[in-house]
């Protein structure tokens, strides 16, 4: 039995490359941490001031600091007046995957749709990823069409972090109502073998789709909405059934004697840390696993910010202890390929889905999403 009460405490992106209670926000981001000053005056959307005295989390030193500052200020620049964001890469413009990685950014830093200083661009892209909802309870738009599962699973974890934290009633009712369609659509996406693939409909499975699908359910049923206990079951059941002997994960299920994938292998680290199995012998050898194959300073054969989004979440939240020397190496390679315009380029996708999933990495030991809580 799954167990999805965890350790609640108040995502998959190969994807173009592979073919509740208030939580309370660090008002003006980093500047909560401040020790007995108020928010700095803002002249701007783009708050620049550093405070004078800052206590920070251990693993952020202040150039970490300012590196997410910056990275930060680029997606709020670049944030365009439908409330999205788009990438600029080869593999597409993914308008609803990339807003919702992003949103998820902000979340981070401690923005709700009401308070904290990116308060607006959190409520334009909320507003956005509402709009983009189907009928169907199905997100997405734009040329995410062959692939709107992404898109799909990425809005769903983003909704329902934000659903936690919405203080409107209006609009926390509206936030349930989409979340409520888009998990039964992704119920009857799931494939007779227990996964999801590109498509709602075409009755398939590979494993970055599947793992965005569980972390995304595991938020829902968090934020309180119906998760069907089935659905779950069969999904970790998948994830299983997935695994080699080597501990790693393959590409899909109907890929028997196929190689073990790092990235997808740290991504379903996380499904099993995400439904409460900390203790799963099958948890433990895929970290061991990814642990091996997936290096602080550039993962082998690619995908590395995708490996590393998962890798990271699967360490911080089991408090693994390879954290404490694992996370200075991966903070400092970060810093040391950020773009003078404050961006990251990431596994040639582009700079939005690069800049949001070091942000997201970054602002882990901040302790402030509930899906990544210890």
């Amino acid at each position: 039995m799954v167990n999805f009460n965890g350790r609640y405490a108040g995502l998959a992106l190969s994807l173009f490359v592979f073919a509740g209670p208030s939580i309370a926000p660090r008002l003006t981001g980093l500047a909560a941490v401040v020790m007995g000053q108020a928010p700095a005056a803002e002249t701007s959307p783009v708050a620049t001031e550093t405070p004078k005295a800052l206590r920070l989390p251990k693993g952020i030193t202040p150039e970490a600091h300012q590196a997410i500052e910056r990275g930060l200020a680029y997606l709020v620049r670049n944030q365009d007046r439908q409330g999205s964001w788009s990438n600029k890469g080869a593999y597409g413009e993914y308008p609803v995957a990339m807003t919702a990685l992003a949103g998820l950014a902000l979340l981070m830093d401690g923005n709700t749709t009401t308070q904290g200083r990116y308060a607006p661009q959190v409520d334009r892209a909320a507003n956005y990823i509402m709009r983009s909802a189907s009928q169907t309870g199905l997100i997405a738009r734009g040329d995410e069409d062959s692939r709107p599962m992404y898109a799909h699973g990425f809005s769903l974890l983003f909704l329902s972090q934000l659903y936690g934290m919405t203080e409107d009633a209006t609009r926390a009712q509206q936030i349930h109502e989409v979340l409520e369609r888009a998990v039964q659509l992704t119920a009857r996406a799931q494939s007779d073998a227990g996964g999801w693939i590109y498509t709602p409909t075409a009755n398939g499975d590979e494993g970055s789709v599947t793992i965005t699908q569980v972390q995304a359910l595991r938020s829902c049923r968090n934020a309180g909405v119906t998760v069907p206990k089935d659905v779950i079951d069969d999904a970790m059941n998948y994830l299983v059934t997935s695994q080699n002997s080597d501990g790693g994960i393959r590409y899909s299920l109907r890929q028997q004697g196929g190689e073990s994938r790092p990235p997808i292998t740290a991504a379903a680290v996380c499904c099993w840390y995400n439904a409460g199995e900390y203790d799963n012998p099958r948890a433990k050898k895929a970290l061991e696993f990814s642990k091996d194959r997936i290096r602080p300073t550039g993962t082998a054969g690619g995908h590395d910010f995708y490996a590393h989004l998962y890798l990271s979440q699967a360490l911080y939240i089991s408090s693994d202890p390879y954290w404490e020397e694992y996370f200075p190496l991966r903070r400092n390679y970060m810093l040391s390929i950020q773009q003078p315009d404050g961006a990251w380029f990431g596994d040639g996708v582009g700079d939005i889905y690069g800049t949001a999933v070091a942000l997201i990495i970054l602002q882990l030991p901040y302790n402030q999403l509930p899906i990544m809580q210890r």
